[in-house]
């Protein structure tokens, strides 16, 4: 009998949201307030009707005083040596794509790597991003377009964009093909947010 691979993790947002929410006491509307977001936007998130962006992922982690890492739900400590199969990584969904945690959710030290999969026309969301340290990507598959102050860089297969990440920058899929694309957040202090220090509209 041929085994076949275990189905890789995939969060739920809106059960994890509202643990999140729920664990610190903070309600829908106080939420709302916080992240500058609509509590019907939220409901709708918490009850699976509707796909966050990933820059409302980071309005809601900014406002939980959270890191976007954190949506992953991973409950180990974290190790200095950590090896994940394909199937072991961590999935979470947000608007017509796809982000999979490559082990630094896990990892103590201070390096963060993602698989970043995204649907034509896909994009970070209507805001820009601002965060710590610096910020490494390398396009695998189709085209990626990433915004850092004001300044377009097209990556295609096998090009590479490394900036520091206190830039304003925001990305999006302009292509007609899905596009697979590795990113690599390092350098940021100890125990500070790692992803969104602030979003900006």
């Amino acid at each position: 009998m041929a085994l076949t691979k275990k189905e890789a993790l995939s969060v739920d947002i809106g059960n994890r949201l509202r643990q999140l929410r729920d664990a610190r006491g903070i309600s829908m509307r106080t939420l709302a307030t916080m992240s500058g977001l609509s509590a019907n936007a939220l409901s709708m998130i918490e009850r699976g009707k509707a796909s966050p962006s990933v820059s409302t992922l980071y309005r809601i982690a900014d406002a939980l005083g959270i890191v976007v890492t954190d949506f992953f739900a991973h409950e180990t400590a974290r190790q200095k040596v950590v090896f994940l199969k394909v199937d072991e990584r961590t999935r979470l969904p947000f608007m017509r794509g796809l982000w999979e945690g490559l082990g630094g959710e896990n990892f103590m030290g201070r390096v963060m790597p993602f698989m970043l999969t995204l649907e034509s026309g896909a994009s970070s969301g209507p805001g820009t991003v601002v965060h710590s340290g610096h910020e490494f990507v390398f396009c695998l598959r189709g085209q990626l377009e990433y915004i850092v102050e004001n300044k377009v860089y097209l990556l295609e297969t096998g090009d590479s964009l490394l900036f520091v990440a206190q830039l304003t920058h925001r990305w999006r899929n302009p292509g007609n093909t899905v596009t697979n694309a590795l990113v690599l957040l390092s350098e940021f202090s100890e125990g500070e947010q790692v992803l969104p220090l602030h979003i900006e509209s």
